[in-house]
């Protein structure tokens, strides 16, 4: 079918591992067999970090550097785990309890609609399959079918695990509640791409997104963690997600005990590496502490550190080193590092004890579902619909700001006085029109502060038609040329550009020569990052990715390649 070795996938029923006569006969098979399913959800390090067009490593990505070919073979691209979930579907009704039958046939429909979810999303239209494949199957070989078709499916299955899945709270198991939050997210993703890319039929899917988190908000219970001083913060270091569970609807448990294990304090702190930053135009971004737009001040591009980012929304102080940043545990001051930082916008969000900086040495638990994001799917779906009012806001957008003490959105001065920064074509979005304009832009920016290095900005960028922002110029912080810097404002030099022979090099001081650097102004200015990669994103081809050659050739070209990819093949 679609697939290389067919004969090792879809076609063959695990034997080796149970009976399907005998087995799934009692609700703990059901569980063990479907426990593999939590193997779908990404691995850690494609939620925590982040690239796109808003933390800038050392070597960018293929597709935001626009280099993607077509691949021979692609690990996106299998299609084991919808077998093994069709596999068990059509084995569970030999479970004897019927209420467990029910659950479990839901979770695994929870599961079909979440890997459903990934497929379209990077290769658009995919052959719907709901049944395990014998490898004389015909329908091996069957074609694409319209995205659309497969998204109907999606709903039916995702409706049936709301409906059967238990209402119970659980973070670390599939609960209706999770599956409500899928449906959120997967239909939210879909109308809005539908709508920006011109596919037509958008209106649906968004009012299902706005059902699901409607239903969510006003009947799961969940409320935004706020204990102690910093809860924004606090959500991503806990090393137990159980104490967030007024917010986080799933995660992913990590411990040492277990060996499941992550990167994310070490990816942020290891010098020398990939060196990931926050870009400046989205630090600019960010609002001012008083509501203000930060973009409105005169010479704002041309602000020093510590002065930039003063008065900020709390949220750029939890999410980058800022000045009075300690680490957990500990009561030094922490500037940025240059030595471990491209932009000198250091990352601390998910950054734990210093104990933990040693590569995947970090045990604190990974997200995948809260509460934060179903209140901005909410008002983004209901913006893009027009039916979006103050009052949906206050249930929404601004419970996010309550919780870091900023001042409340108000969609009327929104619509009436749209930020020209977010509608740039440089720094934001120019596609985005209509009554609603500002009140999008607003929730745009709510979305990048709220959900940073969090997994969503790739795909935001793709359903929102925004491609064309890796094109632009990256840029790190403004510096004023050689001299000695006081990032952290303690009256301390800790970062120094310097010209000709290093000078001797102190503790706790990152060093760099100003002829190793590319600044907007030759001798000062913007830090330009990649410049010398020729960035040219495909508004023809770019949005989705190609399909590998040898999963194409197996089915003589019935497996059609996506628009503009050009992969060789002559079927």
């Amino acid at each position: 079918m679609i697939l290389a070795g067919c004969d090792d996938m879809l076609d063959r029923v695990p034997k080796d591992k149970l009976s399907p006569e005998t087995y799934f006969k009692t609700a703990k098979e059901c569980e063990l067999f479907t426990n593999e399913f939590y193997l779908i959800f990404p691995g850690a390090s494609s939620i925590f970090y982040e690239e796109a067009d808003v933390i800038v490593p050392s070597v960018l990505s293929d597709a935001v550097q626009n280099t993607r070919t077509v691949p021979a073979t692609d690990g996106d691209w299998e299609w084991e785990d919808l077998r093994n979930i069709n596999f068990f579907l059509e084995h569970a009704d030999q479970c004897e309890d019927v209420k467990a039958r029910a659950q479990y046939i839901g979770l695994a429909r929870f599961f079909r609609t979440y890997f459903y979810w990934l497929k379209i999303r990077r290769y658009g239209d995919v052959p719907w399959v709901d049944r395990a494949m014998d490898a004389d199957d015909e329908e091996l070989y069957k074609p694409r079918d319209d995205r659309k078709l497969v998204v109907s499916h999606m709903l039916e299955d995702i409706n049936y695990a709301i409906d059967n899945l238990p209402a119970e709270k659980s973070v670390f198991k599939v609960t209706k509640w999770t599956a409500l939050a899928l449906k959120s997210r997967v239909f939210l993703f879909e109308g809005t791409y539908r709508k920006y890319h011109g596919l037509g039929d958008w209106e649906d899917c968004l009012k299902e997104s706005e059902s699901a988190s409607s239903i969510l908000i006003n009947t799961g219970g969940y409320t935004l963690y706020n204990k102690g001083d910093m809860p924004y913060r606090d959500l991503f270091v806990a090393q137990d997600a159980s104490v967030l569970s007024s917010e986080v609807i799933l995660a992913k448990s990590c411990a040492k005990a277990t060996t499941m294990l992550n990167n994310s304090t070490g990816c942020y702190t290891a010098t020398g590496g990939d060196m990931p930053g926050m870009l400046k135009d989205i630090v600019d971004s960010y609002l001012m502490k008083d509501g203000s737009r930060f973009t409105d001040m005169p010479g704002y591009d041309k602000k020093l550190f510590s002065e930039e980012v003063s008065n900020r929304d709390p949220r750029l102080a939890q999410t980058i080193r800022t000045p009075g940043y300690t680490r957990l545990g500990e009561t030094e001051l922490c500037p940025p590092n240059l030595d471990a930082t491209l932009t000198g916008y250091q990352i601390c969000k998910w950054v734990c004890e210093p104990s933990y900086d040693t590569y995947m040495n970090s045990t604190n638990d990974i997200i995948h579902f809260r509460l934060a994001e179903v209140f901005l799917n909410f008002a983004e779906a209901k913006a893009e619909l027009g039916t979006l009012t103050q009052s949906d806001l206050d249930i929404s957008i601004n419970k996010l700001r309550d919780r870091v003490d900023m001042p409340h959105l108000s969609m009327a001065e929104a619509n009436a006085n749209p930020d020209p920064f977010l509608s740039s074509a440089e720094t934001g979005y120019p596609n985005v029109s209509g009554n609603n304009k500002g009140v999008i832009l607003e929730i745009r920016r709510e979305r990048t502060v709220e959900l940073m290095c969090e997994g969503h900005r790739y795909w935001d960028i793709m359903r929102w038609k925004a491609g064309k922002r890796f094109d632009r110029t990256f840029y790190g912080m403004y510096v004023d040329g050689v001299g000695n810097y006081d990032l952290d404002a303690d009256g301390v030099t800790d970062f120094v550009i310097y010209e000709g022979t290093a000078p001797a090099a102190e503790t706790g001081v990152s060093y760099m020569n100003i002829k190793d650097m590319n600044l907007t102004e030759k001798d000062k200015g913007k830090i330009v990052l990649h410049s010398n990669i020729p960035r040219k994103w495909d508004e023809n081809k770019d949005y989705l990715f190609p399909i590998p050659t040898e999963d194409r050739a197996i089915t003589g070209g019935v497996i059609t390649q996506n628009p503009g990819w050009n992969d060789g093949l002559d079927i």
